[in-house]
């Protein structure tokens, strides 16, 4: 995991605001949300099994996730690379699973070694930049 400095950590915006801008940014709700806090993961690089991914923790403090009006703030945002094994999953059911690219396959590992540190850093800080434009451009965001 690499730690990005940039100044969206303490941002606070509405999340059914903010979404529609980081989904038109290719940004998604990471997996393992709560109504109290979430992440949003964009990829930055996919190879093979291997994916780098640019993601920015929030915490809920105001309403539920669910709802469109709840008030959110920015964490610290990170880069990580997910490890999947592309062979056959002897558990798995489906074709995507026979196949290898089944989205909901565990990673082998969550938080693999990341090499040429410098270039995600970079690429991920970029990326965090672009959102935070998109969000300043549509007056989503206000500090805490």
């Amino acid at each position: 995991m690499l730690k990005l400095q940039t100044q969206l950590e303490g941002q606070v915006a509405s999340y059914g605001i903010v979404s529609d801008c980081i989904r038109d940014l290719g940004y998604h709700m990471g997996g393992n949300w709560d109504y109290d806090h979430g992440c949003f993961d964009h990829i930055l690089c996919q190879e093979g099994g291997e994916t780098i991914y640019v993601r920015l923790p929030f915490v809920v403090v105001d309403g539920q996730l669910d709802h469109p009006f709840a008030t959110i703030r920015f964490g610290t945002p990170y880069v990580i690379k997910h490890v999947v094994h592309l062979g056959l999953e002897h558990d798995g059911s489906s074709l995507l699973d026979a196949t290898g690219f089944s989205q909901f396959q565990s990673p082998v590992d969550k938080d693999g070694n990341i090499t040429n540190k410098n270039r995600w850093i970079h690429a991920g800080e970029m990326a965090v930049e672009d959102l935070m434009d998109c969000m300043h451009s549509q007056g989503l965001l206000k500090t805490s």
